[in-house]
């Protein structure tokens, strides 16, 4: 049978035994990727990441496919060199691919630590994990950029090593954009501060809540827990950011939390005591509300100003994943109790701007002050 010139041999006999072969376990690949993904990887099924390299799993093995039956039916065995090259290096390639993916399984099942994200145990990132993956990464790239280097014909030394020599000089020039990343993460896996699953705080001024999502090799995926999206800062970024974590609170209560309030001179500390035990006995029936009762809430006056008293309120709580609606609840509660026990938390006026052409606003005020004095 002829096809634009070319004779192409009958189907059963067209492909050898190792291409038959590898067209059975590509099929088998296809068929049954997304079990095999699932479990070598560390996403939830749901996750984009998981679909992107489940799409990228079924392509390479589509690509593979196309390969050996255009190998094996359209060109002829005299003429199809460069073709056997170009299918051999698809498959070193793609067996590396999944090499890897196995070697991280394997080391995230032996090294890594199981914690619950999101709803979801997960085997996390740790130090030696990281490192491992890494060196077993480095190391079969060698032998996949090896064994590609032999297969596309530069069999001399001096070939091969311009080849490698390439990638070389590529991997120097860009170091300064991936080679701090890859440390930073390394040093904040190391420290054990920063683990996926923990609800960390970002800087200093409006500081950022959220939940560490994944650490990868080059960046960290947060959960802002205020707006419910998702963030990505670089190992580097969040390494030289002040990070408060949280998850890891020193005491058998829980973590300490602090509201500020500001009264006047005029109120006793009795009756800031007694007002704010009193909102902690009502916020006591509110079984949702992740208080820790058990520790009752200490008033403490924190600083003294011109005008009122800085009373900060102390109490505790263990659900960190909450923190941000426990302060709103909690805050709500302390504005409408100090309504119903006459404590006065406004800010008073301390200056006023008054048009020399208004003496009527002027004397109004003046008697204000006098009143208040």
């Amino acid at each position: 049978m002829n096809v634009l010139g070319f004779s192409l041999p009958p189907l059963a006999d067209a492909f050898s035994s190792i291409e038959l072969g590898l067209i059975v376990a590509n099929i088998l690949l296809l068929v049954f990727s997304r079990p095999i993904l699932a479990r070598l990887s560390n996403k939830p099924v749901s996750d984009e990441g998981f679909t992107s390299k489940l799409h990228y799993f079924r392509a390479a093995n589509v690509l593979v496919l196309m390969l050996v039956v255009f190998n094996a039916l359209v060109l002829p065995v005299a003429s199809h060199s460069w073709m056997t090259r170009l299918l051999a290096a698809v498959l070193v390639a793609f067996l590396g691919y999944l090499t890897a993916h196995l070697a991280n399984f394997l080391i995230k099942r032996r090294f890594g630590k199981k914690r619950e994200v999101n709803g979801n145990t997960v085997w996390v990132e740790t130090y030696n994990t990281r490192l491992l993956g890494l060196l077993s990464s480095i190391l079969l790239f060698v032998v996949v950029l090896i064994a590609e280097v032999q297969i596309m014909g530069f069999h001399s030394l001096l070939e091969a090593g311009g080849v490698i020599g390439f990638f070389g000089v590529i991997l120097a020039l860009t170091q300064g954009a991936w080679a701090p990343d890859i440390i930073s993460g390394l040093v904040i896996l190391n420290s054990r501060l920063v683990e996926e699953g923990d609800v960390i705080e970002l800087g200093e001024t409006d500081p950022t809540v959220a939940t560490v999502f994944k650490t990868k090799i080059f960046h960290s995926e947060l959960l802002n827990l205020a707006n419910n999206h998702r963030t990505m800062i670089s190992n580097a970024t969040l390494r030289g950011t002040t990070i408060h974590n949280l998850s890891k609170f020193a005491s058998a209560k829980g973590l300490r939390e602090a509201i500020k309030l500001k009264v006047g001179y005029d109120t006793p500390q009795e009756a800031m005591q007694a007002y704010v035990d009193a909102v902690f006995t009502e916020l006591a029936a509110d079984k949702d509300l992740p208080v820790e009762h058990k520790a009752p809430p200490e008033l403490r006056a924190t600083d003294a100003g011109d005008f009122a008293v800085e009373w900060t309120v102390f109490y505790y709580t263990k659900d960190v994943r909450r923190v941000l609606s426990t302060r709103q609840r909690v805050l709500a509660a302390l504005i409408a109790g100090a309504r119903t026990h006459g404590i006065d938390l406004s800010t008073p006026v301390l200056h006023a701007s008054v048009s020399p052409a208004d003496p009527a606003s002027a004397n109004a005020i003046h008697a204000q002050a006098s009143a208040q004095a």
